[in-house]
């Protein structure tokens, strides 16, 4: 079936943008690795490019209500990226038991309609399984604002998915699975399902 082609998708028509963003502001760990790995595997799907932005080596502005194009560091460049992506990938450690500052300072510059109606998958990790929905449930309530179509299940990754600091099979998998379930929303071009967000009514 021929699917509608994505705005400022490089690839061309029917190509799907993944934009995988890690929201962690340590220097790279595992989660760097199996988030990295998923998306090689993802660029070499047909017709999808897959790209990753580590927020820990990018400088984000605290977001303060500037506009974007007042602001001189990496945030219009990532918020750019992710508006004109047909798909979205939120990485995150679990840090008190939620997403990090840094992921949520970066959605907090991100405006209504780069996310509205937009795939967005989710994917956490822990030390353990005590926090698995911590980070998800948290990030659930911010898509919401969005009205983004977030993946029904997450991905959550802890110590026990690792081997000699790389994903498991089962883990690569869970992250595959993901990834495919955002070109899979993405190419069926549903739009926006129900109304619009609360957010875009004083517009």
């Amino acid at each position: 079936m021929a699917c509608a082609s994505v705005p400022g998708v490089a690839g061309g028509p029917d190509t799907i943008e993944i934009v995988a963003v890690l929201g962690s502001a340590t220097p790279p760990g595992r989660l760097r690795r199996a988030v990295a790995d998923a998306v090689e595997r993802a660029s070499r799907l047909d017709r999808v490019n897959a790209e990753l932005i580590d927020l820990a080596e990018r400088r984000i502005e605290p977001a303060g209500g500037r506009p974007l194009d007042q602001l001189d560091d990496d945030t219009p460049a990532i918020v750019d990226a992710i508006a004109a992506a047909g798909a979205v990938v939120l990485a995150t450690p679990v840090y008190r038991g939620s997403m990090t500052g840094t992921l949520k300072n970066l959605l907090d510059h991100v405006p209504v309609e780069a996310l509205a109606a937009k795939p967005v998958a989710i994917v956490a990790m822990g030390a353990s399984d005590h926090h698995f929905l911590g980070a998800e449930r948290h990030l659930r309530d911010v898509l919401a604002f969005f009205g983004a179509l977030v993946v029904p299940v997450a991905v959550y990754l802890s110590s026990q998915d690792f081997a000699d600091g790389a994903p498991t099979a089962r883990a690569a998998a869970d992250l595959d699975a993901a990834f495919g379930a955002c070109v899979t929303l993405a190419r069926a071009g549903l739009g926006a399902l129900g109304p619009d967000p609360l957010a875009t009514r004083s517009r």
